[in-house]
């Protein structure tokens, strides 16, 4: 027997293709995720870069309406940055036209922040779920495989009467094949979750580190 793909591929059982095919789709919905994901966080840092300096000089110069419409704005949505600023400016013009004190208003603009923050980051999420579900259940489908060619290898033997490796070289064949792509997978879907893991880390301290520079603008207000 040759041990080329397709030759391979010929020799498998019904159950270990099967396995074979979802692994494939497996890997498909991966990379598909990661590349996704990594078109949304694109979007979000061209997006702050382009509105983070535009909405720095409105709250600076004390346009502070300004910098909420500008926030605000359909294309600027995308941007983390500009939705916790837009958040938390609205927050505490609401907070002002209810009458609360100063201190009221500052902390209300502040749970605003945190609140968007946190809407964001679940929308930044979308998607890890399945590949940390992928990464985890991948080898055990493969194991699958690893049954059904070890299934095949004694049928072989038991067909041929004989235990040389003529006849069980297709099942072993076939359930390492199968173990093998499981893990293959599995490793695929745990790289990109723990990438985009990272990305979203790194974006929750952007905005943290944004909801903190708002507060400090109203706090100076005050007591401007």
């Amino acid at each position: 027997m040759q041990f080329g793909l397709i030759e391979m591929w010929q020799a498998m059982g019904a159950l270990a293709k099967g396995v074979s095919i979802i692994l494939i789709a497996l890997s498909i919905i991966s990379l598909y995720l990661f590349i996704e994901r990594q078109l949304v966080f694109a979007r979000a840092r061209t997006k702050s870069k382009a509105v983070a300096p535009k909405l720095a000089d409105l709250l600076k110069s004390g346009q502070v309406k300004e910098a909420l419409a500008l926030s605000s704005k359909k294309e600027n949505k995308g941007s983390h940055l500009a939705r916790v600023t837009a958040a938390g400016i609205h927050e505490f013009l609401e907070g002002k036209e209810a009458n609360l004190s100063m201190e009221e208003q500052i902390g209300t603009a502040q749970r605003g922040c945190e609140r968007a923050a946190t809407i964001f980051t679940q929308e930044l999420k979308r998607g890890l779920n399945t590949l940390a579900t992928i990464a985890t259940s991948a080898p055990f489908i493969g194991l699958f495989g690893t049954i059904a060619g070890i299934i095949n290898a004694f049928r072989g033997m038991a067909l041929t009467g004989s235990g040389g490796i003529g006849a069980v070289a297709s099942g072993i064949a076939e359930a390492l094949v199968t173990t093998a792509f499981g893990i293959g997978v599995a490793i695929i879907a745990l790289w990109c979750y723990n990438f985009l893991t990272t990305r979203i880390d790194i974006y929750g301290a952007e905005m943290s580190n944004t909801t903190s520079q708002i507060v400090d603008f109203f706090i100076r207000k005050q007591e401007g």
